[in-house]
């Protein structure tokens, strides 16, 4: 029985105070409902239908390249109405899971249990203990034990409302059986809706077996409906991360100081001092030392790097052994082989930069092809752009560019050459050879500073 996950996605979220519909909110720099596609790609699912409606085509213009079966809740009827907009792209021997587009930390293997029960035919709920159950549906149970119905806040007894067992909306079913379920429904309730809910009880009046099966933690099924439960969510789920990279064997100076973003994969003996933010996919080598306040997005480092603090690394990809800053910024396609130096101030984009090459201070490297055991004087800069195009500078193994130099692309320095400090160079400098480009020194004798009158 083919698996076919629908996520409810078509809520406003009016409580955030946003422009953005809630599922778009960021959670550890990732869409809620990112986090959600991912446990349906968890579990193996056939196809996921995300139901959508405030926000209209911002929601599925947020995931051009997510293989999703988008449907559109033009009018917002229910929860049981959303999950009836997906069923005709779900055949009838398919199983179905209901999950939430807000409800972004629930794990593939809390959820597992409830599709194997539906497979065997059950209709199958999450359900969760709550000391204040204020707000959510309850699970009523019979004298025997076994779920009869779901009943909301507002439609409950003063003994319904004292249950503490309540209901997380995640369900799994038989697709056929939930069909039918779905075109019972009625919104003869306080709120005029078609509650997803009341198929309990139209489950119960089929004798299907309703399962109830508990989450194993109150974090897992938390959604969202404001920017304080946004950010307890982040805290929690960075909570997490932080205790797997310790478990690695990732030695972080202080866990509620760094922030995971995206994946972070580390090698062996790891440090990552406070305030380290990490986006997309980064890989860290064995006995990379990440300094404070350092931020790394899609890089790689090799083994035995050191980042100093408040770097900046985006779309980098640098070798063993290398050093980096303080405040050194590398850009995409900056590409660091073993043992090179980046300096503080230093900023280098879409350039190669050869081993044991040094760029120790103040300096721009845009462009470039730099070859092995180069040192590159500070304040040095290549001119790359001359308004409409880039250009490429090349300076050739072992070759010394002296402090303050202008290279004026495109331009080639020879290997071993020498370029003499304070140089503008705008032609090709020999190799082994000294070059040096200034103007005239002049001393104008007699000349008086302006005073003010």
């Amino acid at each position: 029985m083919a698996l076919h996950v629908v996520i409810l996605a078509a809520g406003q979220g009016t409580r955030m105070k946003s422009a953005r519909p809630k599922v778009l909110q960021p959670l550890a720099g990732r869409p809620l409902l990112a986090h959600v596609l991912g446990r349906a790609l968890g579990l193996g699912a056939h196809a996921t239908h995300v139901v959508y409606g405030h926000g209209g085509d911002a929601v599925p213009a947020a995931f051009p390249d997510a293989d999703v079966k988008w449907v559109l809740q033009a009018e917002q009827l229910g929860t049981g109405h959303a999950v009836a907009q997906a069923m005709p792209g779900i055949p009838d021997d398919g199983t179905v899971l209901v999950l939430y587009g807000d409800v972004p930390l629930i794990e593939a293997r809390t959820l597992q249990p409830l599709v194997d029960k539906a497979r065997g035919g059950a209709l199958a709920l999450l359900g969760v203990y709550l000391d204040d159950p204020t707000g959510y549906g309850r699970l009523i149970r019979d004298a025997a034990g076994r779920v009869v119905r779901i009943v909301e806040q507002k439609d409950a007894s003063e003994s319904e409302l004292a249950v503490s067992e309540v209901n997380t909306g995640i369900l799994a079913a038989p697709a056929k059986r939930l069909r039918a379920w779905l075109e019972g429904l009625s919104n003869h309730n306080s709120q005029g809706e078609y509650y997803l809910t009341d198929v309990v009880a139209a489950a119960v009046a089929d004798d299907v077996p309703v399962e109830a099966m508990l989450a194993p933690t109150m974090t897992e099924v938390l959604g969202i409906n404001d920017r304080r439960q946004l950010a307890g969510l982040e805290t929690t789920l960075r909570k997490r991360i932080t205790d797997e990279l310790m478990a690695a064997g990732v030695t972080l100076v202080d866990p509620a100081r760094v922030d995971v973003r995206g994946r972070v994969e580390c090698g062996r003996d790891v440090v990552i001092d406070v305030n380290a933010v990490f986006e997309g996919v980064v890989i860290l080598g064995d006995d990379v030392v990440i300094g404070p306040n350092v931020v790394i997005r899609d890089s790689r480092l090799g083994p035995g790097c050191r980042v100093d603090a408040n770097t900046l690394i985006e779309g980098a990809d640098v070798g063993p052994g290398c050093e980096l800053g303080p405040f050194a910024r590398l850009r995409p396609g900056a590409v660091l082989a073993d043992g090179v130096k980046v300096g503080n101030f230093v900023e280098v984009k879409k350039s190669r930069i050869g081993a044991g090459s040094k760029v120790n201070h103040l300096s721009y490297i845009g462009n470039a092809e730099i070859g092995t055991r180069v040192n590159v004087g500070a304040g040095t800069i290549t001119c790359n752009y001359d308004g409409v195009n880039k250009h490429s500078t090349v300076i050739g193994d072992d070759a010394f560019i002296g402090s303050n130099s202008a290279l004026v692309a495109p331009v080639e320095v020879g290997a071993g050459a020498t370029i003499g400090a304070g140089s503008t160079i705008s032609k090709d400098a020999p190799a082994g050879e000294l070059t040096v480009a200034r103007g005239k020194q002049v001393t104008v004798r007699g000349w008086k500073r302006p005073t003010k009158k």
